[in-house]
């Protein structure tokens, strides 16, 4: 399989009356047989990234490379098509044509390069079997689900058996039950094919159960790259703790004294410590505005002379079937932690504990917008 590289890409489209920056000097390196995926909220230049690689889109610098190929080169003056580029992509819009049968909707992009029939009905039926829709190739898309209809259009971008994969919020129009199989599927599927995969979304659930890595994006920067458990155990600013995990981590906004071995952070006549270990940016030091930064799984109810403690009244909670996600006030500032099926009732004040070893201070340009 092919190694992705792409290197100081940006791109700014022309509105009425200024420019907007999609990218700004965007580098990364996808390795082969990766699942790597671009997470980030609407508007951060996601797919406009994935666009470029596919071709659809022509950066203004930068350069795009599969393995010694090379894509796009701003210097060189060079862009292949995006037929040329022997890539294949899934949108979130499923695209089949309404007028097709399943097995013709697949063979699509075979039979406008006119490939042999035959190995055009073995590349279908291939594919077909492998997405347990071999039963359905007679159907037309209107006949058949949601994640019947996607799975086609992932055979349609697989019989062509490219060199790299790129998918755009495929699962996004799927319900909740059958999300989480697809996304099953999908991992499995990768693995098994071994290909070199870019997957966009702005759905963190999605980012952490499937990528190997993933890169957090914000205003067409990346924010922090890396594998799931390192984006979510150490997080290089506030933006990247607030996006991962689920529910996201609590922010209270603090005063922070910070030297080398702690930051004391000063909220609502209380001082709270953070190990400098856990300070962000790293070796941050001297009197600063910030965050205090905890998990909502770190937060433990405690009896009420517990040292340490925050006394937070409930305001609420949702159920999710073995915990319970409960919502709290203290301070004025609003708290999230997450207890076993049981919960306390709305109204009623209770003692949280959490371990300073697994705070955060995030300060200064870490600050979420």
């Amino acid at each position: 399989m092919k190694r992705l590289t792409i290197r100081d890409i940006s791109k700014s489209f022309r509105s009425t009356d200024r420019a907007v920056t999609a990218l700004d000097a965007v580098s990364l390196t996808v390795e082969p047989e990766e699942f790597f995926v671009l997470l980030g909220p609407s508007g951060c230049g996601k797919s406009t990234l994935l666009n470029s690689v596919a071709g659809l889109e022509l950066p203004d610098t930068g350069d795009i490379k599969l393995d010694e190929k090379v894509l796009f080169s701003a210097a060189e003056r060079r862009a292949l098509s995006p037929r040329e580029r022997n890539i294949a992509m899934v949108f979130q819009s499923y695209a089949l044509y309404p007028h097709m049968t399943v097995a013709r909707n697949i063979a699509f992009p075979l039979k406008i390069r006119r490939m042999d029939k035959t190995e055009i009905r073995r590349r279908v039926a291939e594919n077909a079997a492998m997405l347990q829709i071999g039963h359905l190739l007679e159907a037309k898309p209107a006949e058949l689900s949601g994640g019947q209809r996607q799975r086609v259009a992932i055979a349609r971008a697989l019989v062509r058996e490219p060199e790299l994969f790129l998918l755009d919020e495929p699962l996004s129009n799927l319900d909740a039950q059958l999300r989480s199989a697809m996304r099953n599927h999908l991992k499995v599927l990768q693995r098994r094919l071994g290909i070199t995969t870019l997957y966009v979304t702005h759905d963190q659930i999605e980012a952490m159960t499937l990528g190997d890595r993933i890169a957090v994006m914000r205003n067409g920067h990346i924010e922090q790259a890396g594998a799931p458990d390192e984006l979510y155990r150490q997080p290089v600013n506030a933006f990247v703790a607030s996006f991962i995990g689920t529910p996201p981590m609590n922010l209270i906004a603090v005063a922070a004294e910070i030297d080398e071995r702690s930051a004391r952070l000063s909220v609502a006549d209380r001082v709270f410590s953070c190990p400098s270990g856990n300070v962000r940016p790293a070796g941050m030091r001297g009197s600063r505005r910030g965050y205090l930064g905890i998990r909502p799984e770190h937060l433990h109810p405690c009896a009420p002379d517990c040292p340490e403690s925050l006394a937070v009244t409930v305001t609420g909670y949702e159920r999710m079937g073995r915990e319970t996600i409960v919502f709290a006030l203290w301070a004025g500032n609003d708290i999230t932690f997450v207890t076993d099926a049981a919960h306390p009732a709305v109204g009623s004040t209770i003692s949280l504990f959490f371990p300073v070893e697994t705070s955060f201070c995030f300060v200064d340009d870490a600050i979420p917008p």
